[in-house]
Order: C-alpha cells, then sequence, then structure tokens
C-alpha cells in the first residue's frame, strides 16, 4: 500500500466525521471536548458490548437448546 493513499484515506475519513457531526462550525476549545466525550462514549459502549453480549448469546442459546430438547450437560 502506498503510505499517501492511506493517509489521505484517513483524512477523508476524518473529513467526513467532521461533516457528519457538524463539528467543523465549533471553536478548536469545542471540538476537543466534543471529541472526547464521543469517544469515551464509543469506549464504553464497545466495552460494554465485548463484556455482556457473549453472557446473553450463551444465555439465549441454553435457553432455545432447552426448548428445542437438547439434553443439559449435567445430565449427559
Amino acid at each position: 500500500m502506498d503510505v499517501k493513499r492511506v493517509k489521505d484515506y484517513l483524512y477523508w475519513l476524518y473529513y467526513q466525521y467532521l461533516l457528519i457531526t457538524c463539528s467543523y462550525a465549533l471553536e478548536p476549545w469545542e471540538q476537543s471536548v466534543f471529541h472526547t466525550i464521543t469517544v469515551t462514549v464509543v469506549a464504553m459502549v464497545v466495552y460494554t458490548a465485548y463484556v455482556f453480549v457473549p453472557i446473553h448469546i450463551r444465555l439465549a442459546l441454553e435457553f432455545f437448546s432447552q426448548i428445542f430438547g437438547a439434553q443439559p450437560e449435567s445430565a449427559v
């Protein structure tokens, strides 16, 4: 990959982010606060999904396996 193309693509993604959030119209200090809050919220969502989604998937699989007649592991 060409480094310049990657750099241009990342710049384009960042510009799209600025346009979608309309944060290009903010003062520099307001942009810093906005970006900090956005990154914090995204990090919290990713962490929560990482911790809780596998638990819910396992519980759902156990529930549906009991409904459809599979024997529990302790009975085998």
